[in-house]
């Protein structure tokens, strides 16, 4: 969002890779180099980006502007990929005032292709009756198959909680309520659900809760579009 927001007026340096859990991250030097020369830093103030506090001491940038942008909901979902481009938007404004003008057309730009995108997608999930379909999924992902329509009967987890007990539990409950899919989240461990999607007779699908993530996914779009497609190839099995 800073990228395509701010486009030549910004520099930006990615500390977490899309593919990767925060909590599971090792900051590089030269990462630290670039937050030691940035004049801002966003964050997402999630439990697993506590490398966040010894970067910022290691980075000694008193001048450095530290914004979490802490929202409701998943960020793969247009609503709130939408708040997401306002507020960034916000930030760079106030940071750097003579550039407001710019930074405001390119988020309405921005804006219109997350509406036109998420229109599009909504009415292919709307016509594969995902409304209809029974889930369970890793819990990074319930947002987003809600946004998406499916009814969400159990959550799961990321792998190193998920104990045997907690396993049967979902398997049962998965029967019971006919599950078609267990959804798994790629950077949260990609096949946590594998055996359970077994056990009950679903089918077990991978989504990304990050643009990047997949191969080709390096935008938004790209990156729902893909979920989008993964989850209708899902239930055409």
């Amino acid at each position: 969002i800073v990228e395509r927001v701010g486009k030549e007026k910004v520099e930006v340096t990615v500390i977490t890779a899309p593919a990767t859990c925060p909590g599971e991250y090792d900051v590089k030097p030269s990462q630290i180099e670039a937050t030691a020369k940035s004049k801002v830093s966003f964050m997402h103030g999630w439990p697993g980006e506590a490398f966040v506090e010894g970067l910022l001491e290691a980075a000694k940038n008193p001048d450095l502007r530290v914004e979490t942008i802490e929202l409701e909901g998943n960020w793969m979902t247009p609503p709130i990929q939408a708040q997401g481009v306002e507020r960034v938007t916000a930030i760079l404004s106030d940071a750097d005032p003579g550039n407001k003008d710019f930074y405001q057309a390119n988020a309405e730009a921005l804006l219109e292709v997350i509406q036109s995108k998420g229109g599009e997608l909504k009415a292919k999930l709307e016509a594969a009756k995902t409304g209809e379909v029974n889930v369970i999924c890793m819990a990074h992902q319930a947002g987003f198959l809600k946004w998406a329509g499916f009814n969400v009967v159990a959550t799961y987890p990321p792998p190193a909680d998920l104990t045997p007990e907690k396993v049967k539990e979902l398997v049962d409950k998965g029967r019971e309520a006919e599950v078609a899919l267990v959804v798994d989240n790629l950077q949260s461990g990609p096949e946590a659900g594998v055996q359970m999607a077994q056990e009950i007779g679903a089918v077990h699908v991978t989504l990304s809760n990050f643009p990047g993530g997949f191969e080709g996914t390096e935008t938004w779009e790209k990156a729902i579009e893909k979920n989008v497609e993964l989850l209708l190839e899902a239930l055409g099995k």
